[in-house]
């Protein structure tokens, strides 16, 4: 299947090489020009815009930040409306294509499930990342070693993917993006709206976008979520590093 891809950042590149690795025709585009090249040296083909894409293929899937950029892409000048044909799909049609990209797909119900279901994960990623944070912190004040500690509870209940995702990340300085603050922000600005409307309490919630609004005004907003343990190193006056 000719498959068009918009959208080559940290999610959208390996899930077009994914597609590429497949079998499958993809051609993309994106403002990234390296992000391009990469691809194209996988074997997919490039194209100037979102309505040269869509003129080429059978399905376009895009991969961009927030709503603004999806209208832009689709219906905005040289978007994928306006290179169009009939019969040419931008929605979560094909599993098959979906599983190659997730490895794990969940039809959650009816328009609108599947965002609940996201901004439910993103609470959930916050709130561990600042209980991993807090942790590993009170382990340093303490005077033990924060690493040991990560190494004595990761096999327990204590145990989770982000825990084992993130607590290297922290113990090692490393905060290039796999997330950045400021999507974060967004997500959970995103789900303190849809609470509120429905009168669901998110306390937990409402904690961390504090946290990560501070972070953002110290200037953390390009780096990893994991900088969430920043917050914890500044006001307990300590740094987390084995």
């Amino acid at each position: 299947m000719k498959v068009g891809f918009i959208g080559l950042g940290i999610m959208g590149r390996p899930m077009a090489k994914n597609l590429v690795k497949a079998g499958h025709d993809v051609v993309v585009f994106d403002f990234n020009k390296e992000a391009v090249e990469d691809l194209v040296s996988c074997g997919a083909s490039s194209a100037e815009n979102g309505k040269e894409v869509a003129s080429q293929v059978e399905v376009v899937i895009t991969m961009v930040p927030n709503s603004p950029h999806v209208r832009s892409a689709v219906l905005g000048k040289d978007g994928v409306a306006e290179g169009a044909r009939p019969g040419l799909v931008l929605i979560d049609k094909y599993y098959d294509m979906l599983m190659l990209m997730a490895g794990s797909v969940v039809y959650v119900g009816e328009l609108g499930s599947g965002n609940v279901a996201k901004l439910a994960n993103q609470i959930v990623v916050a709130v561990n990342i600042a209980a991993v944070s807090e942790a590993l912190t009170f382990a340093k004040k303490a005077g033990t070693d924060p690493e040991l500690v990560y190494q004595a509870i990761r096999g327990g209940l204590a145990g989770s993917t982000v825990m084992d995702a993130k607590a290297p990340m922290i113990l090692a300085r490393n905060f290039k993006p796999g997330f950045r603050i400021e999507l974060h922000i967004k997500d959970l600005n995103n789900a303190l709206n849809a609470a509120h409307a429905i009168s669901s309490p998110v306390p937990l919630t409402g904690q961390l976008m504090e946290i990560m609004q501070g972070l953002k005004a110290d200037g953390y907003e390009k780096e990893d979520h994991s900088s969430i343990v920043k917050y914890y190193e500044k006001i307990a006056n300590t740094t987390v590093e084995s």
